[in-house]
């Protein structure tokens, strides 16, 4: 895809300023490239009656379940859920549960209250993974059979549940700021493509002007 192409060829500018910087080139031959522009990309997200369909909806594989409604309630990356350990569990000073983690993605380091329900998706506690069989490849066909069997048509990916989180966080009044902290987003402005998605005010705007 043309995003994908824009990324990798971003990747590749990097390494030649690298270069440059460290004179193994004679000039930098970024100057002379065009970038590969992004095209914005349609967010695909869940609203809260769809994610308590699909949580009422049996799924053959349990764990892809837990995981993917864990996902729903805590916004975490599929690279966090699949690494999570029960060490990165504790009590917060107001005996609520937190996560403590550093972010695959971006390796930021973060502490992140999560609901009891949350942590009840995790199943018995013990040591090691939380989510022990879960396998990337479930996200795939065995995701997409279990949410066309919950009667949910959109084209939902796993991330598509950490979209859900945001949007449904914004929508029930949680202040931006706060999303993007949950969410680890280093820029606010990150986060602002969500509260773009259920902007009342743009609805209030649309509907002013009638002919009838």
């Amino acid at each position: 895809s043309l995003n994908s192409a824009s990324g990798y060829y971003s990747t590749f500018r990097g390494l030649l300023k690298i270069a440059y910087r460290d004179k193994w080139f004679r000039e930098n031959i970024n100057d002379y490239l065009d970038k590969i522009e992004p095209q914005d990309v349609k967010k695909e997200y869940l609203t809260l009656d769809e994610v308590k369909q699909l949580a009422a909806t049996p799924c053959d594989i349990p764990v892809l379940k837990s995981a993917s409604l864990f996902a729903c309630i805590t916004g975490l990356r599929i690279s966090d859920i699949l690494n999570l350990q029960w060490e990165d569990f504790t009590i917060a000073p107001d005996q609520g549960y937190c996560l403590r983690i550093r972010t695959q993605k971006t390796q930021t380091e973060a502490t992140l209250p999560i609901s009891y329900e949350a942590y009840e998706l995790c199943g018995t506690p013990s040591t090691g993974k939380v989510f022990k069989d879960l396998k990337r490849s479930m996200i795939n066909y065995p995701l997409k059979s279990w949410l066309k069997k919950a009667g949910i048509t959109k084209p939902i990916t796993f991330h598509g549940f950490r979209h859900s989180y945001a949007v449904i966080q914004i929508s029930l009044g949680t202040d931006i700021y706060t999303v993007s902290k949950m969410l680890t987003h280093k820029n606010v402005s990150t986060t602002q493509i969500y509260a773009d998605l259920v902007n009342s005010k743009k609805r209030e705007t649309a509907n002013k002007i009638s002919l009838k």
